[in-house]
């Protein structure tokens, strides 16, 4: 690839974790660029092609990249003087990718964004059940996982594989030598302050303030059954197609979170028995990070 037309960057993940948020943030910076397309999974495209035997999966995997040409090509429009980073959420995930993407990316800064555990379960089942793809309770689909698994889901089904952060994050510090982790809360609680971090962090002007830096994107819960919500949540072979043509800008983006907002209806709150089996699932690893530095002070109670 040409040095000067691949990211020097890459928010590697956890999916569902707010990395949509940081990507416009970032793409606001004059001295960063961002892909129009979020989400190339270039460097996992190969493993997650194989994983599409869940209901819709086909239709998700239509817009991923898996061809050289096409990615190099999503940089194109970078001038020298910046930054290029893409935003990826699947790369953590898969640790055997690390040495590619070091070599292939000239061992690129990577940002790491993760979530309270089990509101990150919660928010992905979510997903599933808005596009009408996710039939079980929630309860049921976690113990139901392995079992998909093993019938090759997309990973996306997969709800504690997504949310278990420690062994991952450790081998990523191991692999690249600047990692930056976050959580979604920090970035919630105090956006402009967390923002100027990581642009410290990738070496840009640290005191520029996005002029998007109070717009809330991919605003997750439950929304009423209709056809509004069904045409812009389902996922259709259309949609792929065009989401892949002709990314959706920030601004689109924006209208249509208001428009499916007006149907947004109280998100039920987490079955104590299922809380209670994720405090457990998770409770190791929350501690794991913990010890490693990582803010977890405003995560589930229940976990300390």
């Amino acid at each position: 690839m040409n040095k000067q037309k691949r990211p020097n960057f890459i928010i590697a993940g956890f999916p569902k974790c707010g990395s949509t948020a940081l990507h416009y943030y970032l793409e606001n910076h004059p001295q960063i660029y961002m892909p129009k397309q979020k989400e190339l999974h270039y460097f996992t495209s190969h493993i997650l092609s194989k994983l599409n035997n869940g209901p819709g999966d086909k239709e998700t995997k239509i817009w991923q990249l898996s061809n050289i040409d096409d990615y190099e090509n999503c940089f194109k429009n970078a001038k020298p003087e910046q930054v290029i980073g893409e935003a990826s959420p699947s790369y953590i995930n898969y640790p055997c990718q690390f040495d590619t993407i070091k070599e292939e990316l000239n061992n690129p800064k990577v940002i790491i964004i993760l979530r309270d555990p089990i509101k990150r379960a919660y928010s992905n089942y979510l997903h599933l059940v808005r596009e009408h793809r996710e039939d079980l309770s929630f309860y049921e689909a976690l113990l139901n996982e392995d079992e998909r698994v093993n019938e090759q889901y997309s990973d996306f089904w997969y709800y504690k594989f997504n949310s278990t952060y420690f062994d991952k994050i450790q081998q990523a510090c191991k692999k690249f030598e600047k990692v930056t982790v976050l959580t979604q809360e920090e970035l919630n609680k105090d956006t402009k302050a967390t923002m100027k971090k990581i642009f410290t962090f990738l070496g840009v002007e640290d005191s520029y303030v996005p002029d998007n830096i109070d717009q809330r994107y991919n605003h997750g819960g439950v929304f009423k059954d209709n056809f509004t919500t069904r045409f812009f949540f389902k996922q259709t072979k259309f949609k792929s197609i065009i989401k892949k043509t002709i990314p959706i800008p920030v601004q689109v983006k924006n209208v249509i979170n208001k428009v499916v907002g007006k149907y947004r209806v109280p998100t039920p709150e987490i079955e104590p028995k299922t809380e209670e089996y994720l405090v457990q699932y998770f409770k190791e690893d929350v501690q794991n990070l913990k010890n490693f530095g990582v803010n977890v002070s405003l995560w589930n109670k229940n976990f300390f």
